[in-house]
């Protein structure tokens, strides 16, 4: 299961259940005794040796989803067959797992699995996937726009908005202006971002209410306040205030955002549903050209939470000139500094083999350059963006690189360039430190098997048998945990932009959401951020496909918490669905389980002899 969490319905995950303890010399194939109190509520782990009983670990009891079908993940007894809802349940595994999906109607569907005498019962219900209209008719008071106090700069658009019935008439009062909103032409939904791993991405038909808008330009600074919609239909009329405020900021005035902490997190909009862009460094200033919420649009575009900086006022908004730009080495690294008036905001794009550096709020008046050689660096290319940015791109003498880290020294950016690491000796990963992930751990349990196996509990064991197998080659192993030790997924990513290994691998094993199909959905799968991470997804998951045998279940760009960390190429690897019966009991295979670590080791060893060659 993925490092970071998933924000919607459907996915088996573990905060559905109960804390588990499992200790650390209890081996993996040691659970299949999972017993369940009740339907849906894991009561307990123990070792036992009798028949497996009939058990559903996904879903739990209750569950919820908006999916248009669900899978039971569970096994039984593997000699006698298992109905549910009258019918047989193929195909299973060896060892009895199963995991078949069913569709679901809109509201409570009843599910019934039985297995001789023995039988259990669940209901998962089945919510709308959009907003569905009040009854009696009324506006959807949930979509009433602004949702929260917003704040916008003179001529700025300023959009009015809710979902209201089809056909109705709605209008919106703002500062005593009465504005008609136009139904939209188009109803489409988007699907969440979670649906390419299920391959589900196109938009839908909406259904239900209608979007109700129109936009105008304020142009005057002032307090609008808080527009009151009015929806008419049939001679029926119902009439609610939006629950977020509007004002117009004064041209004249400006407040400054100062990044406060280590890296800025700056994201295209004013939610963490938005996408981010590259991180603030500490000191960043720019002007706040909007609010919304608890979130400040920044005058380079991105949005931050005002939690993040601290708020100056200033009669101007910061600005700067850039003259020349140096570099010095220090071990590992090339620094290069760019001297600034102010610490200005910046974005970062990675080519294959080159790295573009973009200042905002800055005008160059440069004349002079110097990079020094240092193996790393081949040239440093430079163009003005009018009206007030400047573009840095630098090419590289290999096409792999090896990490980066930005920093403010006073006014002054620093762009930490890492150097490739020098293989020595006659170990093929000896002069490398690795950093290995186990996923999950403590409280946080990842993905289940149909026997109730927590994915914590496989990745810990792969991850030892990899740590073995890469220090046998000559690595410097770093651990994030070796114990069922619990740290978040934000934590693990700092511990690798402060230790800065060679690399970082993340290890996980494999669910979906509600939506997927367990049975016929297996194999291996990366994941990465950085282009700088890219060439090593794809080759250990090229690598493990071809000599494991196993299906590939691809290679995927993902904003994910173990995969952002910049200072090292970071990769997460999904080595297999815990949710496939059939897959499953390769990954709990131990002898299977020493091949994997041998052979993910053998691939690093590789991708590092080829990524390192001159």
């Amino acid at each position: 299961m993925r490092a970071d969490a998933w924000v919607y319905q459907g996915r088996q995950k573990s905060v559905d259940y109960p804390e588990v303890l499992v200790k650390r010399s209890m081996k993996p194939s040691f659970l299949q005794g999972v017993v369940w109190g009740s339907v849906g509520s894991l009561s307990m782990i123990q070792a036992v040796s009798a028949e497996p009983q009939l058990r559903v670990v996904y879903p739990p009891a209750d569950h919820q989803t908006t999916a248009a079908q669900i899978f039971f993940i569970g096994t039984a007894a593997p000699e006698q067959p298992v109905l549910i809802n009258g019918a047989p349940i193929q195909p299973r595994s060896e060892s009895g797992h199963f995991a078949p999906s069913l569709p679901l109607e809109l509201g409570p569907n009843r599910f019934t699995l039985t297995q001789g005498n023995k039988s259990l019962s669940l209901t998962v219900t089945r919510l709308p996937a959009g907003p569905t209209l009040p009854d009696p008719p009324d506006l959807v008071k949930s979509s009433l726009q602004p949702a929260v106090a917003i704040a916008r700069q003179p001529g700025d658009l300023i959009c009015l908005g809710t979902l209201a019935l089809p056909g109705a008439t709605v209008t919106a009062s703002l500062a005593g202006q009465t504005y008609a909103l136009i139904p939209q032409m188009e109803n489409r939904q988007l699907p969440p971002n979670s649906a390419v791993l299920t391959n589900q991405v196109d938009p839908v038909n909406g259904s239900g209410p209608s979007l109700y808008e129109r936009c105008f330009e304020a142009t005057q600074p002032g307090e609008l306040g808080r527009p009151t919609y009015q929806m008419s239909h049939n001679g029926t009329t119902a009439t609610a205030s939006a629950p977020g405020t509007i004002s117009i900021l004064s041209p004249n005035q400006f407040e400054v955002a100062e990044v406060t902490t280590v890296a800025g997190v700056a994201r295209t909009g004013p939610s963490t549903d938005y996408s981010r862009l590259t991180p603030l460094p500490q000191g960043t200033r720019a002007a706040i050209t909007g609010r919304e919420g608890d979130w400040l649009r920044l005058d380079y575009g991105g949005w931050i939470r005002a939690a993040e900086t601290r708020i100056l006022t200033s009669g101007a908004p910061p600005r700067s000139q850039i003259r020349g730009v140096s570099s010095r080495q220090i071990p590992g690294w090339t620094e290069v500094y760019f001297p600034l008036q102010v610490p200005v905001p910046v974005s970062v794009n990675q080519g294959s083999d080159t790295f573009t550096l973009t200042l905002y709020n800055t005008i160059p008046q440069t004349d002079t350059i110097f990079i020094g050689s240092d193996g790393l660096i081949e040239r440093l290319d430079w163009q003005p963006m009018l009206p007030d940015q400047v573009q840095y791109q630098f090419h590289f003498k290999t096409a792999q690189q090896w990490g980066y880290k930005l920093r403010y020294e006073g006014t002054t950016l620093v762009l930490s360039l890492r150097h490739p690491p020098q293989l020595t000796g006659d170990r093929p990963l000896q002069g490398t430190t690795i950093l290995v992930d186990p996923g999950h751990g403590g409280n946080e349990l990842g993905a289940r098997g149909p026997d109730g196996t927590p994915e914590k509990v496989v990745a810990l064991e792969v991850s030892k048998l990899l740590q073995a197998a890469l220090e046998a080659r000559g690595a410097t192993v770093i651990m994030t945990r070796t114990d069922d030790s619990e740290s978040g997924p934000n934590d693990r990513a700092a511990q690798i932009n402060r230790d800065q290994p060679t690399l970082a691998l993340s290890i996980h094993y494999n669910a979906l959401p509600d939506s997927g199909d367990a049975l016929n959905t297996s194999g291996i799968g990366a994941f990465w951020f950085h282009t700088q991470a890219h060439d090593l997804a794809q080759f250990l998951h090229d690598y493990l496909v071809t000599e494991l045998n196993r299906p590939s279940y691809g290679v995927y760009w993902n904003n994910l918490a173990l995969t952002r960390p910049h200072a090292a190429p970071s990769v997460l690897l999904e080595l297999g669905f815990m949710i496939n019966p059939f897959e499953f009991e390769w990954i709990m295979d131990p002898q299977a389980q020493r091949q994997l670590a041998e052979t993910l080791a053998d691939g690093v060893a590789a991708w590092m002899k080829q990524a390192t060659a001159p």
